[in-house]
């Protein structure tokens, strides 16, 4: 198992890279995010960056299902520690780009990020979890009030700063990245790892073979093309393969693409854009792409204090491999 990060003089150099950040990239970094961790010990050694760091996870202690919230933004890539993740929730934000929600139950890497900052989106999601942790950088201010009275623990750069730390090969604000020991030792006290809803088992009959599929947001594409080799979906963001930091490929078991109403959310940024909100309570249309087939679904969520969950058209329980799990929200057609 890797050891937690310590910290290094490569603070001052991010400072400095500051000036040259395109401006959009920023609107939703907390204005008061620590550019560089702790100071070490007389005998720590240098950590190096999350880029360097080993993507070992190992299995999760008893404790809470873990929700970070993701940069996914072209300055943001290669990523750390998702391949540890669950389940990986896809959502549009401001802008048309969008950004990942990671959730982590049965592994936990020793570092995940870059995160950024929470949505009104996530709040809802999220209530179909018990008492799970949020992990993010920060929050549109209005937004504050409903995180704070939301059933979860948030964890926010902005108010547990020791939990974070800033990388050094890439510029601020896509290089915050957390340290999960961290954040078990601040919730040792919450619930073991949950059911996150998703039956495990053989594929049902019928499906339609299929290799590739691409789904197109307004300022972002994602395309999962079928390995049979490696008997996961490889994942492309933007035309480009997604990667993790030791460049093995973003591969989830099966992704689900659900459709839901994506609408006028009632939060936004500092330049005037919306944030629409996702809404997951509900019913409806869902393509379960699995073993190199799409097959046809139906999802129900009743309340958002219930797990999602997933039919064949003829209502039987939908089936997934194992392994991790990516759930892309698109509009209702």
């Amino acid at each position: 198992m890797a050891g937690k990060p310590k910290a290094t003089a490569a603070g001052l150099v991010v400072t400095a890279l500051i000036a040259v950040v395109v401006v959009i990239q920023l609107r939703d970094d907390p204005p008061n995010a620590r550019t560089t961790p702790p100071a070490p010990s007389p005998s720590a050694s240098p950590t190096p960056s999350p880029s360097a760091s080993t993507q070992q996870a190992r299995p999760a202690r008893p404790g809470p299902v873990l929700a970070v919230k993701i940069d996914n933004a072209a300055p943001a890539r290669p990523h750390t520690g998702l391949d540890a993740a669950d389940v990986i929730y896809v959502e549009r934000v401001e802008a048309g780009i969008t950004r990942f929600m990671a959730v982590f139950s049965s592994r936990l890497p020793d570092v995940v990020g870059p995160v950024r900052s929470a949505r009104e989106t996530d709040l809802e999601l999220l209530k179909q979890f018990d008492d799970p942790v949020l992990a993010y950088s920060g929050a549109q201010g209005k937004l504050k009030p409903f995180i704070r009275d939301a059933p979860l623990r948030a964890m926010s750069a902005d108010d547990f700063p020791g939990m974070y730390f800033r990388g050094t090969d890439r510029p601020v604000p896509h290089n915050l990245y957390l340290r999960t020991d961290d954040v078990l030792d601040k919730a040792p006290e919450l619930a073991t790892p949950q059911n996150l809803g998703f039956e495990r088992g053989p594929a049902p009959a019928g499906g339609t073979a299929q290799t590739s599929r691409e789904v197109r947001f307004p300022a972002a594409r994602y395309r999962f093309d079928w390995s049979a080799t490696r008997l996961r979906w490889l994942v492309s963001m933007d035309g480009r393969p997604g990667t993790l930091a030791d460049g093995s490929p973003l591969a989830p078991a099966s992704v689900i693409v659900q459709e839901v109403d994506i609408r006028k959310g009632s939060f936004g940024d500092r330049w005037g854009n919306n944030s629409p909100f996702t809404d997951t309570v509900g019913t409806g249309k869902a393509t379960v792409l699995r073993d190199g087939k799409a097959y046809d679904a139906r999802w129900s969520r009743e309340t958002a204090g219930d797990l999602t969950e997933f039919t064949t058209p003829s209502g039987e329980t939908m089936t997934f491999p194992e392994g991790q799990i990516w759930v892309v929200y698109v509009p209702k057609a």
